[in-house]
């Protein structure tokens, strides 16, 4: 049994990372400053089940509160640095909170790590930092020095971070540009989710540009996979300090916009649920890609991982746990 560390544990990824360390039998300490981009019930229920374990500790608190973490961190532990300011076009709007939380905060994570001795580091970043001139597939040796809006620029920062602290010192660190995650417990601002409900509504859907951008779209029993090869991975040292690498975790498979609402609006129907799209069409966004697909080839052999997941697969799922989540609400 090993210890974790994980922050954002109250968010949609986290709250699941944390759920499968729990039932792997370790014990875990979940950090989360529950902030105010969405509502505060919605991480508390995320949590549910995890809080029923006596192996898990929630303790609220911000990634930036360098006593907090010194507090918390201990040699034989395993970090998993989910939290973050998370969104593309809010960070258009907020850049400096975005790099006081992504850049500032993950530099806190990391020199408490390094003081406290942990060897095991597993980074959160995001497709976003390769920007719009990566050729598709993405692969991780491509240069990502063209993000295209703060938040990609603050991800990337953050490898960086890493890179550095992986030079420097002992740590083993992975980190995981993760591809539009979605599954149960997805925030309820992004695409797959705000789509899902405001059909279900009889709303119409934000709908930006012509429907021809494509997304990696990864289900998030995929991602968890990933996660959990980036915590056994071993790491050849590269240098006097630890190990780094940077590891894609996609579908490998695109879907375009306007596809992926047709496969919501099926899979609504399927469930009995109002099932008309209605389309506001408004421009393009700043800051948005043109599409994402991801090169896997390295997570594979480095990480064991094997997504599985189309979208035909996993939107239904996620629309089932949307039905039965909204009946649980209203019950």
């Amino acid at each position: 049994m090993s210890a974790f560390l994980v922050t954002g544990a109250a968010g949609f990824i986290g709250s699941h990372v944390v759920e499968a360390l729990l039932a792997a039998g370790h014990a875990v300490v979940g950090l989360d400053n529950f902030d105010d981009f969405y509502p505060r019930a919605v991480k508390e229920r995320n949590l549910a089940g995890a809080l029923a374990s006596k192996a898990f500790r929630l303790v609220e608190g911000d990634v930036r509160d360098a006593a907090l973490l010194a507090g918390l961190m201990r040699a034989d532990m395993v970090v998993v640095h989910l939290a973050a300011r998370a969104g593309v076009r809010p960070s258009i709007q907020q850049p400096v909170l975005y790099a006081s939380v992504n850049v500032l905060g993950t530099a806190t994570v990391l020199e408490a790590a390094r003081a406290a001795g942990v060897r095991r580091f597993v980074f959160a970043s995001s497709s976003s930092v390769y920007g719009d001139s990566a050729p598709v597939p993405f692969r991780e040796d491509w240069p990502a020095v063209e993000p295209i809006s703060p938040y990609a620029a603050t991800k990337r920062a953050g490898e960086l971070l890493c890179a550095a602290y992986a030079h420097l010192f002992p740590l083993r660190i992975a980190a995981l540009r993760f591809f539009t995650v979605y599954g149960p417990r997805q925030r309820p601002d992004l695409a797959i989710h705000a789509f899902t409900r405001r059909t279900a509504a009889g709303e119409a859907i934000p709908f930006y540009g012509d429907g021809s951008a494509e997304r990696d779209y990864t289900y998030v029993d995929d991602i968890l996979g990933g996660v959990l090869g980036a915590v056994a991975w071993t790491g050849e040292a590269a240098g006097p300090g630890g190990a780094f690498e940077i590891v894609n975790l996609g579908e490998s498979r695109t879907t375009r916009l306007d596809r992926l609402v047709e496969v919501i609006a099926a899979a609504l129907a399927a469930e009995g649920l109002p099932s008309a799209v209605r389309l506001e069409r408004l421009p393009p966004q700043p800051g948005d890609v043109r599409r994402t697909c991801a090169d896997v080839a390295k997570a594979r052999r480095l990480l064991g991982y094997a997504p599985a997941t189309p979208v035909e697969v996993g939107i239904p799922r996620f629309v089932r746990w949307f039905k039965e989540e909204a009946h649980g609400r209203s019950s």
